[in-house]
């Protein structure tokens, strides 16, 4: 046990700001702990098999949050060492340079950042580098200028895909190759050369990856920093509360309940929170004392509020011609992520998912009773199946946000109509397609099961904005530097400190922040 110990810096949780961060202190010789709620990921055959991880949730946490309504639901949380990344797509998008201005929506405004796209730029280059995106920069004409090429090259389409994009392109759309982190070595066909850690195989997304394939936070960032001796984890630590000084200014104990039940107390000149948007939120109002009768760093009223999710449909589009595509995400499409020809507003983007499979397809059969569903079996609607992610913007609210009960439940209050116009004309958008690109035109299913959306408030994989940051302590609670306006030593660095989250996966930007924060913070330590 390495309690009792006093550490330069606790970083609480693993996942892309907490894993990325711990990744960039390491090399600085300062102590730092890790603590994280989960342990390793059992290495099994259940983690490539459809049933166990989409149909039985077996890897999802046992927990069951509550609506505005008071009505329980399980969220898509994962507590294990890498946190969420262990089971993401490893879809890694930077935002667009407007993402950080204010942006106009058909719902109302997506607020600025206390940072611009340049700032971030640099991180975002070195981010890409370590978790190993395969991509080109330069496809897509709207992304913001780039300082470095992709480390490594895009991952190729096959065969149905890139007939997929030469026809998107026929109808002068700009297709381009998915940013994907996987350590993927290719041949001149895009096949796995021998010696390659990914096989290419249909099992990247929404999966943990049994090979170490996937550029997940544990692989590249956790793993890698405990090989320095400077850096302990303790895993089966669920952070309950931190503790303050009298003056209220400084953090001077981590305390954690351990597996066995027992508490552990921990000490460090600097506490990093990287939890995930909820659980951040909520161990900070279940920190309040005295001089934090509302919670840590909540002065302003702003913590567990304004919490984002995208609004996002996963759906399934049935070919002509069979799919015989294996490693799926591959494309995407943003020409109409800030707006259209006849929509002033912004839509959103659409990109791949992963292969849908005749056991995810039966999981889904009974919410399609009623539908335009094609009378296949399971085994040939899969196999004819392509499989598509829209993601539009959520805007954030004040009234969408973390509470806990008195029983310290966690409660999310969401309003699930929040911007959701652009969403629908993407949606139409594709649909309208489908006649064009070789599938049927009355066969786009609602995906539910992909990212456990059985009830839209229960997919909480993009959560984000619960503890924002920015340059006014009266509506923000942390500053630009992600440090807690009301004290001392407290960072957090998950998506919570997002003022807006655009509509692209946030891992990235996460992960690019960390590396940020992480160079601030190491400065401080020196």
């Amino acid at each position: 046990m390495v309690d009792n110990q006093q550490y330069d810096v606790i970083v609480i949780g693993t996942g892309a700001g907490g894993g990325t961060l711990a990744h960039r202190l390491a090399p600085t010789g300062k102590r730092v702990l890790i603590l994280e709620r989960g342990g390793y990921l059992p290495r099994e055959r259940d983690n490539w098999e459809s049933t166990a991880v989409f149909v039985k949730g077996k890897y999802r946490a046992p927990e069951f949050w509550y609506d505005k309504h008071g009505d329980r639901f399980p969220p898509e949380v994962n507590y294990y060492v890498g946190g969420n990344t262990k089971f993401f797509g490893a879809a890694l998008f930077r935002l667009r340079p407007e993402d950080f201005g204010e942006l106009r929506h058909h719902g109302g405004i997506s607020p600025a950042w206390p940072l611009r796209y340049e700032d971030l730029e640099p991180y975002y280059t070195e981010a890409e580098h370590l978790y190993l995106v395969h991509g080109r920069h330069g496809e897509d004409p709207g992304e913001g200028p780039v300082s470095a090429q992709y480390a490594l090259p895009p991952v190729l389409h096959e065969p149905r895909i890139q007939q997929l994009s030469d026809d998107l392109e026929s109808h002068g759309l700009h297709p381009f190759h998915l940013p994907i982190g996987v350590n993927l070595t290719q041949d001149a066909e895009g096949r796995a050369t021998h010696d390659s850690v990914c096989i290419r195989c249909n099992r990247v997304d929404g999966f943990p990856c049994l090979v170490r394939g996937k550029a997940d936070s544990q692989v590249v960032c956790v793993d890698p920093a405990l090989r320095h001796d400077n850096v302990d984890m303790v895993t089966g630590a669920d952070v309950r509360k931190l503790e303050t000084d009298d003056t209220g200014r400084t953090v001077t104990a981590v305390v954690a309940e351990l597996e066995d039940g027992s508490e552990a107390r921990f000490g460090a000149d600097i506490v990093v929170v990287a939890c995930g948007a909820v659980n951040s939120a909520a161990l900070l109002l279940r920190s309040a004392n005295e001089r934090h009768p509302h919670g840590l760093a909540n002065s302003s009223d702003v913590v567990g509020r304004h919490y984002m999710r995208h609004n996002n449909l996963a759906l399934m589009a049935v070919s002509h011609e069979p799919n015989d595509t294996q490693f799926q995400k591959t494309l995407a499409l943003n020409d109409w992520y800030l707006g259209a020809d006849d929509w002033e507003f912004p839509l959103g983007g659409i990109q791949m998912l992963g292969k849908s499979d005749a056991d995810q397809i039966k999981g889904e059969a009974p919410r399609w009773a009623g539908m335009a569903s094609p009378d296949m079996p399971f085994e040939v609607l899969a196999h004819h199946a392509v499989d598509f992610w829209l993601c539009g913007e959520d805007l954030p609210q004040p009234e969408n946000r973390v509470t806990l009960d008195d029983n310290g439940d966690i409660h999310l209050a969401l309003d699930e109509k929040n911007n959701i116009e652009g969403l629908k004309r993407l949606q139409h958008k594709l649909r309208g397609m489908l006649g064009k690109l070789g599938m049927h035109p009355h066969h786009l299913l609602p995906h539910s099961l992909y990212l456990h959306k059985g009830m839209p408030i229960g997919a909480t994989a993009h959560q984000a904005g619960t503890v924002r940051f920015g340059t006014d302590p009266r509506s923000s609670a942390l500053d630009v530097d992600c440090k807690a306006h009301d004290l001392d030593n407290l960072y957090v660095v998950d998506t919570s400190f997002f003022p807006s989250i655009g509509a692209v996966n946030p891992s990235l930007t996460a992960i690019a922040n960390a590396m940020r924060v992480g160079d601030i913070i190491a400065e401080r330590i020196r």
